[in-house]
Order: structure tokens, then C-alpha cells, then sequence
């Protein structure tokens, strides 16, 4: 059941019929291949149909889907075009409760660089653990993450040249994305981990250097029946949050049910101080647009200083807590 404002509920009914648009792409099974070196769109009536609720007038942010043609079939058979279409219907549903909705601009096919298929997120050599003293959200700001050359290589030749391509969100379909951080061991020591990712979302709270024109890339490589992983990347960049709900400040990784920003079930996007100002955060993100009935778009602030969590767009949006030496593992420290 929605719960949302009384003038956002006809949104909400809209969205929570797009299931429907699922019987469109039901005979998916593979892309068209489109010319080598080329990028085709594809499926145009799935994204007319999933567009059919976009309304005047409301907070919207556009995404594209870039699906390569040369995918391994191994790597198809278990993330489909469908799969990904169902993700993003899952996704228009949680954000529609907020009052925001999702324009799907394209799906697009076309063959990449074989070498980009599996690639590193990040720039290991620059990392270093982060400070005690400071909260996450500091140490992110102070160590800023940056591309790995080979990630930076990929999202260039892949993300089309656009005047709005840091307005604009990109759901990049890769086969796996690896990405390293350091895990304290003791009082004195740690080590790089290095995991292999469902999505990343590349947020401005971790990446503040990341090249603007690249800084909308989300990249996915699995679905999650249990929970929606592109709404929780697009949690990432758009209400630009780490894993966090309510009382339980960010780490790495939070495995508990509640809000979309664990990894679980839950669905909220909450507002208030109570709610860490997740839902006033999303409607600040310089991702977000409205759009009068005759087309005039007028977009939100852009960020002041590169997007970290305490950027001047957020004002008095943003949580101060102390540093947390222990991870958060269900909910709780170890």
C-alpha cells in the first residue's frame, strides 16, 4: 500500500499499474546486435510504455540503460534484458512513494570493448584505511575516491557525449565490477578486500572527483527477486547516502530489514530528522528536474563542492555522528 502525501497518490496508483508494462517484454531473451562500434535503441515500446505515467510537474529523473550486444550468454541467462526492466519497474514504484519519478530514456545495445566486461572500480593505489576520528562521511570527503584508469577508460568510450550527461543517470549492464576497500583486522593492521559487486552507483558521498560528465554511471550485473538492487544504486546516487536507516549510522555493509539503503527487504525512503532526511535529500538531488506542461524544464541545484554528504545543497540535511570503529553487521556492531 502507497503512503505518501494526498497529492502524490494518483502518482502512486499510476506506478503501481506499471506492472503491467512486464507482459511487454515477456518474450525477451536476447538483444538485437546492433553495429559494431554503434549503439542502436531497442525495445522502444517497453520504454513507451513504462513512460506512459510521466506526468507534468513532478520531480523526475532520466535514465538510460546501456545493455551491451557481447555480453557472454552464460552472463544472459541469468541477468536478461527483462531482468532489468523488471528492476526498474521495481524501482519506479519505491521512488513514485517519495513523490519522484523515474523517465526511462532508452535501452540501447551495441558491442563493447570485450575487455570491459569485468573491470575494477576503483583507483586501489591512492587508497588508504580511514581515520578514526572522523565519521564516514568525513574520511570519504578527506581519502576522495577516484576511478580506477580502467573503470575511468570504460565509462568514456561506453556513455555517449550529451549536454545533460551529469544530469542524466546511466544503468551501465557490465559482467562484473570489482571493487576493493580496506577492512581493520586489529588495533594496527588491515588488509584489501576486493569484491565483486551486484550494482555500484559511483555516488558523489564516495567518488567527489569522479569526471562530471561520467558522474551518473550506475553499473548493474545481477537482480535480486528478494530486493530491488537498481533502487537501492539509485538510493546510493540519488538521495546520496551510504548503507544507513533511521538510527543506525553508515558502513560498508548493513544487512537488516527497514529502509532501501540496507541490504534487505525494505522499501523507505524516510523523511525527517528521524529519517536522517532521506526523502528531503532525494529532492534536492541535482539529478532531479520538473517539467511544465509545455516542456520547460527547470532542474535543481547542482552541487557546490562535488557532491559529498555534507555539500552545501543540503544545508541542514545531513547527520553528524561520531567515528564507528566496529562494523555493522544485521543492524548492530559485531
Amino acid at each position: 500500500m502507497c503512503k505518501m502525501e494526498v497529492k502524490d497518490m494518483s502518482l502512486c496508483q499510476r506506478m503501481i499499474s506499471l506492472g503491467f508494462a512486464l507482459a511487454i517484454v515477456g518474450n525477451i531473451s536476447q538483444v538485437a546486435v546492433a553495429e559494431e562500434g554503434e549503439w542502436s535503441s531497442i525495445y522502444k515500446d517497453v520504454v513507451e510504455h513504462l513512460n506512459r505515467d510521466i506526468e507534468p510537474n513532478v520531480p523526475t529523473a532520466d535514465i538510460g540503460i546501456y545493455y551491451p550486444a557481447n555480453l557472454d550468454e552464460g552472463f544472459v541467462a541469468t541477468f536478461s534484458v527483462q531482468d532489468l526492466v523488471e528492476e526498474v519497474v521495481r524501482a519506479k514504484k519505491i521512488f513514485a512513494v517519495a513523490g519522484v519519478q523515474l523517465n526511462l530514456l532508452w535501452i540501447k545495445s551495441g558491442d563493447i570493448d570485450p575487455s570491459y566486461l569485468e573491470i575494477q572500480a576503483n583507483d586501489i593505489a591512492t587508497m588508504i584505511p580511514g581515520g578514526k576520528y572522523a565519521n564516514m562521511y568525513r574520511n570519504s570527503r578527506r581519502e576522495q575516491s577516484g576511478l580506477s584508469r580502467e573503470a575511468n577508460d570504460a565509462f568514456e568510450t561506453i556513455i555517449e557525449k550529451h549536454p545533460k550527461n551529469d544530469r542524466t543517470v546511466y544503468l551501465l549492464v557490465l559482467q562484473d565490477v570489482f571493487m576493493s576497500f580496506y577492512e581493520q583486522l586489529d588495533e594496527r593492521t588491515w588488509e584489501i578486500r576486493t569484491i565483486s559487486t551486484g550494482g555500484l552507483s559511483f555516488p558523489g558521498y564516495s567518488y567527489p572527483t569522479i569526471p562530471r560528465r561520467l558522474r551518473g554511471v550506475i553499473t548493474v550485473n545481477r537482480s535480486d527477486s528478494k530486493r530491488g538492487i537498481v533502487a537501492h544504486e539509485l538510493g546510493h546516487k540519488l538521495i546520496n547516502v551510504s548503507h544507513e536507516y533511521r538510527d543506525v549510522d553508515p558502513q560498508h555493509e548493513v544487512r537488516a530489514d527497514g529502509g532501501l539503503m540496507f541490504y534487505g527487504t525494505g522499501t523507505e525512503i524516510a523523511s525527517g530528522e528521524d529519517g536522517r532526511w532521506h526523502r528531503e535529500r532525494l529532492h534536492l538531488s541535482p539529478y532531479l528536474y520538473i517539467e511544465t506542461e509545455n516542456g520547460r524544464r527547470t532542474w535543481n541545484a547542482d552541487y557546490q563542492e562535488g557532491g559529498h554528504y555534507y555539500d552545501p545543497i543540503y544545508d541542514d540535511k545531513s547527520v553528524e555522528f561520531d567515528a564507528i570503529d566496529e562494523p555493522m553487521v544485521d543492524g548492530s556492531k559485531k
